[in-house]
């Protein structure tokens, strides 16, 4: 890892100081970039988003997709974590603190709404960030491409389901615009980006000439997601500044769940005895949320300025800082599991 990589943490720590100061100096700049999107995507950040992607679509071999059909574990703990426990244990979290732990902080009457955004946190794995995560621990990018897929097509038919039971709302509409153009954005576009440029890149001089490119491109990955959290602070720096408390408090069962979600992905694959490549982005993609999709579904559900839109974005400025000490975890730990 180079000087800057090692200290990445300190630059996004920067990045989020320096997007909140810049979003309650310049909030009309915030609000115009804010306001550039379509179904809930912000088209800025979902180009930064596509810059941190594409590289690792280069790496994917498609002909060693059929592979991973004979590695099942991982799949498995990806899947069980995701929809049988995550956004169970999500539910709880958000209730014992919200009814009872923090009762007394916050309005009663929002209290529920809070409940529900972060329940539709739970029920939200992520997309596209899984790939950057998967990324920076030198996962293995074609068996990240199959669990990220396979999780959205199970999406598909699980989410709307999960949130009516954890909600008790009889109609829960699907947002599949957000749903679809997050696909396409994260994952299609960008990997057909990255066969092309592999294909290219083999003809003129193979796997070292692969290898050369990510190698020279990955600055502007990182700076890509550098900009993303100065971006997403910056979208919700007056609201981060005018309720510093109430942030806190969401943003606390958010992140006992982000770290207990990743402790039981990452154990059940060291117990499994995965390889590395396969067990980091396995606990990672538990861990991390489809933040649009639970953006969306809360603004169509209980509005703009409910609770539950608030309890959604709290949940996207935590992810961050939060998945990048897991990537630092995971990346100091490699040497406990088989290569």
């Amino acid at each position: 890892m180079s000087l800057f990589e090692r200290w990445l943490t300190l630059w996004v720590a920067l990045c989020i100081l320096v997007g909140l100061v810049l979003g309650n100096l310049m909030p009309g700049l915030f609000t115009a970039l804010a306001g550039l999107e379509y179904a809930s995507v912000n088209l800025v950040v979902a180009v930064l988003i596509w810059a941190m992607v594409y590289p690792m679509m280069i790496a994917i071999d498609f002909g060693s997709l059929k592979d991973v059909g004979r590695r099942p574990k991982g799949l498995i703990i990806t899947l069980v974590i995701n929809w049988l426990i995550k956004p169970f244990t999500m539910a709880a979290l958000a209730v014992l603190f919200f009814n009872h732990l923090f009762a007394g902080l916050i309005d009663p009457t929002k209290a529920p709404e809070y409940i529900a955004g972060l329940i539709l946190l739970g029920a939200a794995p992520c997309t596209a960030m899984v790939f950057v995560w998967s990324q920076l621990t030198k996962g293995d990018p074609n068996y990240t491409l199959v669990q990220v897929s396979v999780n959205d097509l199970i999406m598909v038919v699980a989410f709307a389901p999960i949130v009516a039971f954890l909600l008790g709302v009889t109609d829960i509409s699907v947002p599949w615009e957000t749903l679809i153009l997050s696909v396409v954005l994260y994952i299609v576009i960008p990997l057909i980006a990255g066969a092309l440029t592999r294909r290219a890149l083999m003809a003129r001089g193979g796997e070292v000439a692969v290898s050369d490119f990510t190698a020279r491109i990955k600055p502007a990955s990182v700076f890509g997601l550098l900009l993303t959290v100065v971006l997403l602070f910056g979208f919700q720096g007056q609201v981060i500044i005018a309720q510093p408390l109430l942030i806190a408090l969401i943003a606390v069962p958010i992140i006992i769940q982000s770290y207990g979600i990743f402790a039981l992905g990452y154990a059940w694959a060291f117990a499994w005895k995965l390889p590395h490549k396969v067990a980091a982005p396995c606990a990672l993609i538990g861990t991390s949320n489809f933040f649009e999709l639970a953006v969306a579904v809360a603004i169509g559900l209980f509005g703009l300025n409910s609770g539950a839109a608030l309890a959604t974005v709290v949940g996207v400025l935590v992810e961050v800082p939060v998945m990048l000490t897991l990537v630092a975890f995971a990346n100091r730990t490699r040497n406990r599991f088989p290569s």
